[in-house]
Order: structure tokens, then C-alpha cells, then sequence
């Protein structure tokens, strides 16, 4: 699924890498996971490798969260960052593929870690609408490549980009390693 062969197919379930060219500050050097998209309605997704320093306790200080209190906060994305989202994500490992539910309440974020699934909160969201995320793939402004566990056991999210596209091949992996302004080098 790598590079644009997956241009006319739905990207939902799979992850976004922001191209080292994309230097817009919202997206650059930024994995994406895209909880939905079709064509003829366009697409929503997380951003996942941008930690902020606080957790769930300090933008709901007034709500007994219980252990939700202590989950990480991310910036989802540049639309709506106003409002505080959870999403659980979990690997199957019979598909050998992420799920992510998202728009999860408070007791449902709860229960998912519970249930020892991966439960973040997200300000914000990426999103595109109809054609528009088809025009930037097509432009090369993305990678699309297959979710990996990667993305539930990378220890530091802030490098996550960096890990998944040096897994993607030789390419890909000298393309992780290069400067955020190549005309600095």
C-alpha cells in the first residue's frame, strides 16, 4: 500500500507519513492513522506521534476519571481543537491489523482500558474533504503504508515517524534520516 498504488482504494485502517517535502507545521513529519475515509466523502483520521506534556486529569479537572485521568493527551489533528476526543487502539493479531475505536465516552474509554486495550485523547482531528486527501496522496504529499504494531509499542511517539518509515525499506529508511530543512545541510 505504499506510495500512491492505493489511490482509488479506501485508506481507512492504514497510516498517512507525512512526505519530508510536506512542510506544512500541522502535518510535517507526521503519522496519521486514518479511522475513516471513502472518496465520495473524505476522510478523518489522528495524528499519533504528537504527545503534549498533559494527561486526561488536567483538561477534565473537575471529573473523577478514575485511571482515564492518567492517559496521555495528543494533537489529533488541526480541525476541532477545541474539543477532547478518546480513541482505544488494539492490534489483532489473527488479521494482523490496528483497530482503532474512536468517539468513545468517557465510561466506554474506561472500560477499553479495562479491557488492556491502548486508549489515548486526542484535541483535534485531521481531515480532508471529498477528493481532497485523493489530491494530496496523488501529489506525493503522503506515504500510505499498512498500520504496524509498531504504532502500539514504539516507546517514544514523538519517533514514530522516524520507525515506521525506516521499516519500509532502504528508501524509505534513508528518507526517515533526513534533515527537517535539507537546504541546512
Amino acid at each position: 500500500m505504499s506510495g500512491s498504488d492505493s489511490e482509488h482504494s479506501s485508506l481507512q485502517g492504514a497510516l498517512l507519513l507525512a512526505a519530508p517535502s510536506l512542510l506544512d507545521p500541522n502535518f510535517a513529519r507526521s503519522v496519521i492513522f486514518m479511522a475513516a475515509h471513502t472518496e465520495g466523502d473524505g476522510a478523518f483520521g489522528y495524528i499519533l506521534n504528537r504527545p503534549t506534556t498533559q494527561r486526561v486529569s488536567d483538561l477534565l479537572p473537575d471529573r473523577d476519571l478514575g485511571v482515564l485521568g492518567d492517559v496521555d493527551v495528543f494533537i489529533g489533528g488541526p480541525v476541532a481543537t477545541d474539543k477532547l476526543a478518546f480513541a482505544a487502539l488494539n492490534w489483532d493479531r489473527k488479521r494482523r491489523e490496528l483497530h482503532c475505536e474512536t468517539h468513545l465516552s468517557v465510561g466506554d474509554a474506561t472500560d477499553a482500558l479495562t479491557a488492556g486495550r491502548l486508549v489515548r485523547g486526542f484535541v483535534g482531528y485531521a481531515g480532508w474533504a471529498e477528493g481532497q486527501l485523493e489530491k494530496e496522496v496523488k501529489h506525493r504529499s503522503w506515504i500510505t503504508t499498512s498500520a504496524t504494531r509498531k504504532v502500539l509499542t514504539c516507546e517514544e511517539p514523538s519517533s514514530l515517524w522516524h520507525a515506521v518509515l525506516g521499516d519500509m525499506g532502504p528508501l524509505f529508511e534513508l528518507m526517515s534520516r533526513m534533515p527537517d530543512e535539507v537546504s541546512l545541510n
